[in-house]
């Protein structure tokens, strides 16, 4: 043992690794501690304030109770969040569906709710790469979202969002069904090896553009890196600098390599299990409706709501906690948004 210990810190990423688990492991049992102790003062506080008759004192305590359970609650969801990857960060990809300036303006829309939804939930947020619509809205945009669990909650984002609402583009006025895809994956994190060889890789450079032409760079800085055997592309060109955008390319490919050998393996192991049911993303997961009414459905749990404004501004937490629960009590969840 006292061997093992001197050479801890030979492997510098594993050494990081560690004491990344131990900082999570102590985080959530001073968190437990936190949350039975104010349980056991306010149960203690209480019993007085009953003997006492002290309705102010009991009105306060049972705001404060609420509160708590709300902590609670959120404490023991959290079991839910036990794969692998769920303790990580997320890189999270909105591409808009067929439908041109429609689509690209629902995409940003997307990109709106969940920049609200990670400032709530106190993640930080990185644009790792951004392509303008030419009139309004957005090509694509990725993602790095970082904070304790973010990929755990995002993960339930992956599909097709659709959008039915009278269209702002139209003359007429008439009704426009548009579609968005969310793609997300976990962030890898540097002591995990994913085995990227010089010789696999093609890169590109090219001049960046920004919407309607406008801030065009003069320089070739945007880069594209395409993986042969997988034929996976990524690119980057929000940075004026072709290194950092190359660094962030690499960033974004390193995941998306991760995530595409993970589910090799995981088909490999569904073979060795025939009989049991896996679960896919849903090819539509969620609906958000604007006219004739308003409504947002997730068409995997059935969980919806009408307060369509509070959804746009990031309170997606009703579907988040909805479907990752389904999933963690094992109760049956809609396969492709059905």
């Amino acid at each position: 043992m006292k061997s093992q210990a001197e050479g801890f810190w030979n492997d510098n990423l594993a050494a990081r690794a560690v004491l990344k688990e131990l900082d999570r492991k102590k985080n959530t049992i001073t968190l437990w501690t936190k949350l039975h102790n104010e349980l056991a003062d306010l149960e203690e506080l209480s019993a007085l304030a009953e003997q006492e008759n002290d309705e102010d004192t009991l009105k306060a305590i049972a705001e404060q109770s609420a509160a708590l359970i709300g902590q609670i609650d959120d404490f023991e969801f959290k079991s839910f969040l036990s794969g692998e990857d769920d303790e990580k960060g997320a890189i999270l990809t909105i591409h808009p569906g067929a439908g041109g300036t429609e689509s690209q303006d629902w995409a940003q829309m997307l990109l709106r709710m969940y920049l609200r939804y990670a400032e709530q939930k106190g993640f930080q947020t990185e644009t790792l790469d951004y392509i303008g619509g030419e009139e309004a809205g957005i090509k694509s945009v990725t993602l790095e979202i970082t904070g304790e669990y973010a990929y755990g909650y995002l993960k339930a984002e992956s599909g097709v969002h659709r959008l039915v609402r009278i269209s702002p583009f139209d003359f007429n006025k008439r009704r426009h069904t548009s579609f968005a895809s969310v793609f997300v994956i976990p962030e890898v994190e540097d002591n995990v090896t994913v085995e990227i060889k010089d010789e696999d890789l093609r890169i590109d450079t090219f001049r960046a553009s920004g919407a309607g032409g406008q801030h065009v760079n003069k320089t070739s800085s945007a880069v594209r890196i395409t993986h042969l055997p997988t034929n996976i592309v990524v690119q980057c060109q929000t940075e004026r600098s072709q290194h950092k955008n190359r660094e962030y390319a690499m960033k974004i490919l390193r995941s998306r390599l991760y995530q595409h050998y993970l589910e090799i393996e995981k088909a490999r192991q569904a073979k060795k299990e025939p009989d049991k049911k896996k679960i896919e993303w849903g090819s539509q997961i969620r609906s958000y409706v604007f006219h004739p009414y308003n409504l947002v459905k997730d068409h995997r749990t059935d969980i919806e709501t009408s307060n369509i404004q509070a959804v746009m501004d990031g309170e997606i937490g009703e579907f988040i906690y909805g479907y990752l629960s389904h999933r963690g009590n094992k109760k049956p969840v809609k396969e492709n948004g059905q």
